[in-house]
Order: structure tokens, then C-alpha cells, then sequence
């Protein structure tokens, strides 16, 4: 499962608590410092979306 928020991790983990399931959780692998360089730029529109199909093209590279 993929929660959205911590709210909803924490309902999750009560419910399988309840059901007497044990949960795992793993740690996001990113460094935390590159995820928010990552959603900044994204905020600011400063990115490029490539094409898989044509990635030279996307790039201007052709």
C-alpha cells in the first residue's frame, strides 16, 4: 500500500494492528536535500519533459 500522507498511514497501521497483521515500512532511499531540489523545480516549472520514444529529439540533440 501506498499511503498519501502520514494520517493515513497511521489508519492503516491501527486497521492491520487490529487484524493482528504486522506491517512493514521502508524509509524513502532519497536523499532528502535532492527530493526537495526535485520538487522545487518541478513548483518553479524548471524542467524538461522527455520523450522515451525520441529521447535525442526531446533534448534537442538531433
Amino acid at each position: 500500500m501506498h499511503p498519501e500522507n502520514k494520517e493515513q498511514l497511521l489508519a492503516l497501521k491501527a486497521v492491520a494492528k487490529a487484524l493482528k497483521i504486522s506491517v512493514e515500512t521502508q524509509k524513502d532511499s532519497y536523499d532528502p536535500d535532492f527530493v526537495a531540489m526535485v520538487k522545487g523545480a518541478e513548483k518553479r516549472g524548471n524542467y524538461k519533459t522527455i520523450d522515451p520514444e525520441d529521447v535525442w529529439g526531446s533534448l534537442n540533440l538531433k
